[in-house]
């Protein structure tokens, strides 16, 4: 059986609070279980410039992992993390900008002036799949787009990042970039001619990510990206062809990195997202999954 936790960024006490409210113990090989395995859902890192957890958060979570006491995906922001320290023809990958170094930074005060250290985690995000497909459900950051699994799969063979990849997928109009991004960040369409909204940085947009497990969705305003977002007239336009979905029938799916909010609830019978906002004051959740084809919200679970 499994508890699948959400994004942590950082948040090492909330994570050892949890984890013993859970029932695992802290041995010499990480904190474990006797009959539970941790499934992370990937954001370990950053978020709160002045934090200083993540040295701590990332040996509790690399023990377990490596101990075989946890599994783990790659979330989007430790791809930016591989991104902004690979050199690539002269360049870093994700360029050192003041906003992408801003938002790094929590990482940053801790590994900056620590090169080896710096180098072993690196090492431990490359290790980090994709994606994850179990006998009983599946693990994604962001979107499960079966298109762009089998799209990097027959790349690869299979759900890792190579350096090769890494490069590729940090390149704009690459279909290496639109399938990682895709599955990190979440599938995004281009807004009609004229339509826009104001992020929660209060930055224009004029193309936004979609509820990708609303199946039975047929309008535009229906799947929109950030929750709540008006559209006005065009949220009542049709939803474009190649939208991914996500039918009832379906395996459980769980995800993170959409900022979850209020009691923990499913997003439908099949899909759970466990990013219940800790970087922002809100929970670090966790799910129990016992077995159930059909996700419960009894089985949400986190420590106030």
């Amino acid at each position: 059986m499994y508890d699948v936790i959400g994004d942590i960024h950082g948040h090492a006490d909330e994570l050892e609070n949890l984890l013993r409210h859970l029932g695992y113990n802290d041995t010499p090989t990480g904190f474990c279980h006797p009959e539970r395995k941790v499934i992370f859902l990937g954001d370990f890192i950053d978020r709160g410039e002045h934090l200083v957890q993540h040295r701590r958060l990332l040996e509790v979570v690399m023990k377990m992992v490596r101990s075989e006491h946890a599994l783990a995906v790659m979330g989007n922001h430790e791809f930016n993390a591989l991104a902004y320290h690979t050199e690539h023809e002269g360049e870093f990958l994700r360029l050192h900008t003041e906003k992408n170094r801003k938002q790094h930074q929590a990482f940053l005060n801790e590994f900056e002036h620590d090169p080896d250290a710096k180098k072993e985690v690196l090492e431990f995000f490359f290790e980090l799949p994709l994606w994850l497909e179990l006998d009983e459900f599946r693990v994604v950051h962001a979107c499960w787009c079966q298109e762009s699994i089998d799209f990097l799969r027959g790349l690869e063979g299979s759900p890792y990042l190579t350096r090769d990849l890494l490069v590729k997928a940090s390149t704009k109009g690459s279909r290496e970039f639109t399938a990682v991004e895709t599955l990190l960040k979440g599938y995004e369409i281009e807004l009609p001619g004229g339509v826009y909204f104001q992020d929660k940085d209060g930055n224009r947009r004029e193309w936004m990510r979609v509820q990708w497990w609303k199946d039975e969705a047929k309008h535009l305003g229906e799947v929109a990206l950030p929750f709540g977002v008006d559209l006005g007239q065009a949220g009542q336009l049709p939803i474009p062809e190649g939208v991914p979905r996500y039918p009832k029938d379906e395996k459980p799916c769980f995800i993170g990195h959409y900022w979850q909010s209020g009691e923990p609830r499913t997003l439908s019978v099949n899909v759970a997202c466990l990013d219940y906002s800790v970087a922002k004051g809100g929970r670090l959740m966790a799910y129990r999954w016992l077995g159930e084809p059909e996700l419960i919200k009894e089985h949400f679970c986190s420590v106030r």
